[in-house]
């Protein structure tokens, strides 16, 4: 896992306002979907994102069909997609998002690449990392015992 600082990542979670959900399941049991409605619970305008669904209702909000499908800004890319998917992902968000400052990527998402491109445009980059799961630890809400971290959390 990438060390990120818990400066660092209070600062962008704390900063952040808008948070597109690339790959969003409907599966409310989903990793994709529990973090994006945790996130929208917790206050960041969350923008579903997924092809498969667009046009569709997740926790309230219009699943979208692409990043150039959203009409409002957007502060942070949050990708649920097998790391392969990220470079497109990425040059999408740079190309459509003019008030982008974070790219973060789900846990077991990695692309060197794709985080070099963004950084390079000087978008700050998390990969390997939930951002559930640091809000959670970084704001004191995090559940001691179990898997408290993912299936009994996603109860919320």
């Amino acid at each position: 896992m990438t060390h990120y600082s818990d400066a660092h990542l209070k600062d962008i979670l704390t900063r952040t306002k808008s948070v597109a959900v690339v790959g969003v399941s409907m599966n409310p049991v989903r990793p994709s979907y529990y973090v994006a409605r945790y996130l929208s619970l917790k206050g960041f305008d969350v923008i579903p994102v997924n092809p498969g669904h667009a046009g569709q209702t997740a926790f309230g909000k219009t699943v979208v069909a692409s990043l150039r499908d959203i009409d409002r800004p957007v502060d942070m890319v949050d990708i649920f997609r097998r790391s392969e998917a990220v470079p497109l992902i990425v040059e999408e968000a740079l190309e459509v998002c003019p008030n982008l400052s974070t790219i973060w990527m789900q846990i077991g998402v990695q692309n060197a690449a794709a985080a070099e491109m963004a950084e390079a445009r000087g978008v700050t980059v998390i990969q390997d990392r939930c951002p559930k799961i640091e809000y959670q630890r970084l704001f004191g809400e995090l559940r001691m015992g179990g898997f408290a971290t993912g299936i009994i959390s996603s109860k919320l």
